[in-house]
């Protein structure tokens, strides 16, 4: 663009420009639209621009019995509904769709291909099949245009105020994270042969990627399959995978917490091997989701979840009871006994109190929030340095007076507990939350939709969102829980390319809004968490959010350790027998800091 001609020319009146712009749709200029991807264009324009331009389509066509229907933007108006909504095009749709003779739309069709605007992907194994797919081009025109178009309106009609954006050359001063548009096709399809193979947890978050798998094979252009287990068999076939000469998965999923035994034992390939990190755009990530998923100081997966564990009370019954939401552990005991009423099947608190790996996650988080990091980190401000990749000496600090004092809670935690708390785990401690038998939980974010999806449940719009409670010694703590996307050191060399694209279009912020829309309660980025839309369907990505800027989101209460996962299997078995009368504090204590000596060893 010669931006000095721009600025020497005579000002257009906003009924100029809207007839310039308005022709370029009505005439073939429309394809000349200069390609300017590096314009900030705010792309939540785009579905009010498609809307109102089929109305003014319709409403010409009313009005003027000798208007003639316009083929290009008949085509590209269904073409990116069809986008949008995640649905397969054929030139046949898209034929039907210009409202011209067959032969018309045909040559206008072929216009666009060679113009670059639309692109073909063969759909069926013959070749002879093809889905027709937006390319990028045409994608960051039409988000210009659509801002334009939106704009020009509000202008002619006056509608416009004082606090209207500022714009330049049709592009908002404001960052585009705050808008996101629905995810674009790549470029060019990815090589893989066979398809991408994908290993995940069976969480909620990862079966809502797996319900949005035809969206993303049509995005990525090749087929994805998607293999999902529990939390300790999605760790031994990691492992396992990583024994075998080639991968057979070109990403995996990994818990945050395995990230430095994955780097350690060459389960996971460094990113910065494989691709240029600033393509994803570090400094949008919650910092502790983004430093969990480091080990050594390189990055060894993208956060595909930060998922928090929080805790979730019922707002209508603290405001009947007149108590205030519970910011300390006394104020919670004294909550959960005040709701805890056996009798009419209402209990206090439900939590992780399962035998072995879910139990050990909750205790470990217990303690911090007394204030006792399971090793010996060194601390810093607002925490303790997670990462201990160079460190030697790390031991661990399990048998400790502030330990002792998180025991002593979980035991008064148990007087207010449901009575079957000693089986509950990951989902079975919310599930009674959501039916409004119980007032509290801990919970990660990611199974808030129990709740929030259910019209029925007695939870839905009236849960409250906390960080833990912390003890005397403590501080408010979301422990930072979750997963991120890594390609195993074994993938075939041949396929990591293709890996690393898949990996960045997965983890996006425009993938992670489209999860969010389609059931997720995660958020990893700032931006997924501050779009208007997202903000609309959940407070709980306002909430995390805001305590991510309080610094309380932190990821040292599980440190990523080689050895954590022995850690929290040791703990969860000691406590559980603490907690089941076999052993006392003193003794659970003292047994789970001998075995994790070995351990550590």
């Amino acid at each position: 663009m010669d931006t000095s001609r721009r600025r020497n020319a005579a000002p257009e009146t906003p009924r100029k420009r809207h007839d310039v712009r308005m022709g370029n749709i009505q005439k073939e200029n429309f394809l000349q639209v200069p390609h300017q991807s590096h314009v900030a264009a705010d792309t939540s324009a785009l579905p009010a621009a498609l809307a109102f331009l089929e109305s003014v389509s319709t409403e010409l066509d009313t009005a003027l019995e000798i208007a003639e229907p316009n083929p290009y933007l008949n085509m590209v108006i269904a073409l990116l509904r069809a986008h949008m909504d995640g649905k397969i095009v054929t030139a046949t749709m898209l034929i039907s769709a210009s409202d011209v003779p067959y032969a018309t739309a045909r040559r206008k069709l072929q216009k666009m291909l060679e113009g670059g605007l639309i692109e073909q992907r063969v759909k069926t194994r013959s070749g002879r099949s093809f889905s027709l797919h937006p390319t990028e081009r045409l994608m960051a025109n039409w988000r210009q245009f659509s801002d334009r178009i939106i704009r020009l309106s509000a202008e002619t009609t006056g509608s416009a105020t004082g606090n209207a954006r500022e714009y330049y050359y049709g592009a908002s001063y404001l960052p585009a994270s705050q808008s996101i548009a629905p995810p674009q096709v790549l470029p060019a399809p990815l090589q893989v042969g066979g398809g991408l193979r994908v290993l995940v947890h069976g969480d909620p978050t990862f079966m809502v990627m797996e319900n949005l798998k035809r969206q993303f094979e049509q995005i990525i252009g090749t087929n994805i399959s998607q293999r999902a287990f529990s939390i300790d068999r999605l760790r031994t076939e990691a492992l396992r995978n990583a024994e075998r000469r080639f991968s057979k998965y070109d990403i995996i999923a990994v818990d945050l917490p395995w990230i430095g035994e994955f780097a350690e034992k060459g389960v996971l390939m460094p990113l910065d091997a494989c691709l240029d990190i600033d393509r994803l755009d570090p400094p949008d990530f919650h910092t502790a989701g983004w430093m969990a998923a480091h080990w050594g100081g390189r990055p060894y997966g993208v956060p595909s979840q930060t998922t928090p564990e929080l805790l979730f009370y019922r707002k209508d019954l603290f405001a009947e009871a007149g108590l205030e939401p519970p910011t300390t552990t006394d104020k919670l005991i004294e909550a959960a006994r005040h709701f805890h009423d056996p009798q009419r099947g209402r209990y206090g608190i439900a939590w992780n109190a399962a035998r072995g790996t879910a139990l050990g996650h909750q205790f470990l988080m217990t303690c911090a929030d007394f204030g006792q990091p399971i090793v010996n980190l060194d601390p810093i401000a607002g925490g303790f340095v997670a990462d201990t990749a160079n460190r030697a000496d790390i031991v661990p600090t399990i048998d400790t007076p502030l330990a002792r004092d998180a025991c002593d809670y979980l035991l008064q935690l148990m007087a207010y507990s449901p009575p079957d708390i000693l089986s509950m785990s990951w989902y079975e401690r919310v599930r009674p939350y959501a039916s409004g038998k119980i007032a509290m939980a801990y919970g990660y974010t990611l199974l808030a939709p129990y709740f929030e999806r259910d019209p029925a449940s007695p939870a839905n719009g009236t849960t409250g969102y906390l960080p833990h409670p912390a003890g005397p010694k403590g501080q408010p703590l979301a422990t930072v829980g979750g997963y991120a996307l890594g390609i195993p050191a074994n993938l075939a060399p041949e396929r990591r390319a293709a890996a690393a694209e898949a990996l960045i279009a997965f983890t996006s912020p425009e993938a992670q809004k489209l999860y969010v829309l389609n059931g997720s309660r995660t958020a990893p980025r700032y931006s997924v968490g501050a779009d208007p839309e997202v903000r609309r369907i959940s407070p709980i990505f306002e909430a995390v959010d805001a305590m991510s800027l309080r610094d309380e989101l932190q990821y040292w209460p599980r440190p990523p350790i080689p050895q954590i996962a022995e850690i929290f299997e040791i703990c969860g078995q000691e406590i559980h027998d603490m907690l089941r009368g076999v052993q006392s504090p003193r003794d659970a204590l003292k047994r789970a800091q001998s075995r994790a000596e070995r351990a550590l060893e």
